[in-house]
């Protein structure tokens, strides 16, 4: 998009979608102020992203060599499929799949570290997830996600389309029909009587034999690849199995994980509440204590006032009786 520089635009998208309208507004007035309008109308053309939309795009402006690897990956395994390569394709499955759990968990980090991010236990990471399997299957998808400019979750149902070889299909009415077709012969040339030609018995026995033979080989190659075409599809719906097993794992740690959250956010709140009640006693300790002191004082005090009046007391009985 000219006039828009590349900075300004991540910095927009990476911004948590409740604020994104704020500073892309700011951003507008900022460049009319500057005397930009082309730039001002370009910027007011953007739109707000979905929270899921969002972290992908977080992780595509954070980490864009882990989705430029998720790209590159998602190309060899569209050509392993295309190719109908069994083994390959196993291999990139199980690829994919450890690449996406740690895009997830990598998306997770991201968050957490963005001071107004969702709390983790409201981050729409299975939305996350089935936008980066239909990066694997869609390349416009996969386009946008590694742009960083996406605005909504992608889904995709399955994984890939197992292409299928065009054959023509040879049936026992083409063998009919191949069989009854007449054999071109010579006409009879001019200025000479016509003369029936005798067949080639042995040259029409090679031709029928080459037809079968050619027949054979198509029957042959067919049920191979009939043979691996079941195959592929059996390593699809396998690898969509571990995919729902996966996902289900994941959501069921996640949901572990949420609650182990909330008792550690419990637990931490009880221990602010304890930590107070401990600063309240210290405080009326040192208050008692202060207490004490001044009362050990004061009877210190009158105590020896007592012993200083009975010592008067006990001079002046003393002078009396001497008078006597």
């Amino acid at each position: 998009m000219p006039g828009l520089s590349a900075e300004l635009v991540q910095q927009l998208y990476r911004t948590p979608p409740d604020r994104f309208v704020a500073a892309r507004d700011a951003a507008v007035a900022e460049a009319r102020r500057a005397g930009d309008p082309t730039t001002a109308r370009q910027l007011a053309r953007l739109r707000r992203p979905t929270v899921a939309a969002w972290l992908v795009n977080l992780l595509a402006i954070r980490r864009p060599e882990l989705v430029a690897d998720l790209v590159q990956l998602a190309d060899a395994l569209r050509v392993a499929q295309r190719e109908l390569r069994g083994p390959r394709l196993r291999e990139l499955s199980a690829q994919r799949r450890a690449v996406i759990g740690a895009l997830v968990a990598e998306v997770r980090k991201l968050a957490a570290a963005e001071p107004d991010a969702p709390p983790a236990n409201r981050l729409p990471l299975a939305e996350v997830e089935e936008t980066l399997n239909a990066a694997f299957s869609d390349v416009e998808v996969a386009e946008q996600v590694r742009a960083g400019r996406l605005l909504r979750a992608a889904s995709y149902a399955g994984f890939g389309e197992v292409p299928r070889p065009q054959l023509r299909l040879v049936t026992g009415d083409d063998e009919e029909r191949e069989a009854e077709r007449p054999v071109r012969r010579p006409g009879p040339q001019r200025g000479r009587p016509e003369e029936t030609p005798r067949p080639d018995r042995a040259a029409e026995r090679a031709e029928q034999a080459a037809q079968r033979a050619a027949r054979a080989e198509r029957a042959r190659q067919r049920r191979a690849l009939d043979r691996e075409l079941a195959k592929a599809q059996a390593d699809q719906e396998r690898a969509e199995a571990e995919l729902t097993e996966a996902t289900g794992q994941e959501r069921d740690g996640a949901a572990v994980l949420d609650g182990l959250e909330a008792e550690l956010a419990e637990l931490e709140r009880r221990r602010a509440v304890a930590e107070q009640d401990l600063s309240r006693a210290k405080l009326a300790r040192r208050a008692a204590e202060r207490a004490v002191t001044v009362a050990r004082r004061r009877a210190g005090e009158v105590e020896a006032a007592v012993e200083a009046l009975a010592a008067e007391e006990g001079n002046a009985d003393a002078g009396g009786g001497a008078a006597d």
